[in-house]
């Protein structure tokens, strides 16, 4: 798009050098503004270590961290391609029709999106897609081997009390560095069309309320290009390890959500552990978001008691999901729709990282019912998960694969997993996204329509952040 870049590879070694330093205006948007911040064209040349799996930052983006207005500056893009419409054969879906716009962005929203003009004074998105920028719903970015030496898990760590005796160990070390590798993972989502994500983030005596300060602080050194709530999370259970005081404490730190893990299998009384997180929930005006991994009995009793919760107190409406919620997986078709329609009359999310092999989540059942299904990459590389691209266009091609999405019109549906359910087009085809006084947070790829993006997960060229153009190859 711009012959100012560095190269894709350099994008996460030089992505700090970016915010700390700045650069300045593409030549096209210097000449929409009338001023120069004098940025430099060529590479920044400062080595971190961290993945080489990135894009490239221009070397004189709009709004580029460190100018000092990040998403104030006026800019367009031309040659932007956007989908208006569906095409039919035999009453289905056969076809997405796109067209060519110019699209201006000012004060961080979209301010126009106007008929294209190849000749306008612009910067040229070259007849990509603009999709709405991705969003991960759930991710750990306080604990990660990702930015350091590669380490698998263990086969020897298995159960989640396993689990929580390896952290005991492990915290006060992956703390010393967790800010770092924080910002490295970010660097990860943000290569992959993610501007936004749900972090769910340690609470518990080993680290006390520490990881979550080392995160905020990685979130404040990234806040330009990247933006994030956070769940307090009870990683070591409220009373298998004393942690409902730092529960507390981090409930007055700035987070978003109040978590919770296994209430029976962990804890030992289901009703004792929904109980303190939906009360601390309501003192502090905060959603809720429990992992739950424990099937059977306990499992289903643990969702029908915070649907009762929930229902009781219409201000946790829309705010409360539960997080993996294997025991969907397990039950018959009728208990799997009855649950369904249950959580949705509740307004209960469910945060699913598309699992395979054995346990296959009834996400078109969710869908059903009208419950709000949000998926995430959960851990990346570390010591529970030794897996994770960073993609969550990836999960939702994951999922299409899995539930037989794959028609013209299912497959665009689908895009609306990794984009936290908005999409550009409605079922009927009518065009929705984007409008004037949306956030600028969008990405360009190459290809022809959502659907083909679902299927082919094609690399993400650019990525805008409420106007500010993280990075452009």
């Amino acid at each position: 798009m711009n012959d100012s870049t560095i190269s894709r590879k350099n994008f996460i070694r030089n992505a700090s050098v970016l915010v700390a330093g700045g650069t300045g205006l593409l030549g096209t948007a210097q000449r929409q503004e009338g001023a120069s911040d004098g940025g430099s064209e060529g590479a920044l040349g400062v080595e971190m270590t961290g993945s080489g799996d990135a894009a490239a930052v221009p070397a004189n983006a709009p709004g580029t961290p460190g100018s000092g207005d990040q998403g104030k500056k006026n800019y367009s893009f031309k040659n932007v391609r956007l989908e208006t419409g569906f095409d039919y054969e035999d009453n289905e879906v056969a076809h997405t029709r796109t067209e060519l716009f110019i699209v201006k962005v000012a004060d961080g929203k979209i301010a126009a999106v106007l008929p294209n003009d190849p000749k306008a004074d612009a910067i040229d998105a070259g007849g990509r897609l603009m999709l709405p920028a991705f969003k991960d719903m759930h991710i750990h970015l306080d604990k990660t081997f990702y930015g350091g030496p590669w380490k698998a898990r263990q086969k020897k760590n298995r159960s989640v009390r396993d689990m929580i005796a390896l952290e005991q160990q492990i915290n006060p070390e992956l703390l010393k560095t967790s800010t770092f590798r924080a910002e490295k993972i970010i660097e990860l989502l943000q290569s992959k069309g993610s501007s936004f994500a749900r972090s769910h983030v340690n609470i518990e005596p080993t680290s006390g309320v520490q990881s979550l300060k080392n995160l905020q602080q990685a979130l404040q050194n990234k806040k330009a290009g990247f933006g994030a709530e956070l769940v307090a999370f009870p990683q070591h259970g409220l009373y298998y390890t004393a942690s409902t005081g730092l529960m507390r404490e981090a409930a007055q730190m700035g987070i978003d959500f109040i978590g919770g893990l296994d209430p029976q299998s962990i804890d030992g009384d289901i009703e004792r552990s929904i109980n303190f997180t939906v009360d601390l929930a309501l003192e502090f005006n905060k959603g809720i978001d429990i992992h739950l991994h424990e099937g059977g009995d306990s499992g289903l009793r643990t969702v029908e008691y915070l649907i009762e919760r929930v229902k009781a107190q219409p201000a946790l409406k829309g705010k409360t999901f539960l997080s993996h919620c294997f025991v969907l997986a397990r039950l018959d078709k009728a208990k799997q729709e009855a649950i369904a329609d249950s959580l949705a009359g509740a307004g209960i999310g469910i945060v699913s990282t598309i699992p395979f092999g054995g346990t296959i989540m009834p996400i078109p059942t969710l869908y059903k019912y009208g419950v709000t299904v949000l998926t995430g990459n959960d851990s990346i590389i570390d010591h529970w998960n030794t897996f994770g691209t960073g993609s969550v266009l990836q999960k939702a091609s994951l999922m299409a694969q899995l539930y037989g999405y794959s028609t013209e019109f299912d497959l665009s549906r689908s895009l609306k997993l990794a984009t936290g359910n908005i999409l550009p087009l409605d079922d009927k085809g009518k065009r929705q996204w984007p409008k004037v006084g949306d956030k600028a947070s969008l990405v360009l790829l190459d290809a022809s329509c959502s659907a083909e993006a679902v299927s082919r997960v094609p690399s993400v060229r650019t990525l805008v952040h409420e106007g500010m153009i993280v990075y452009s190859v």
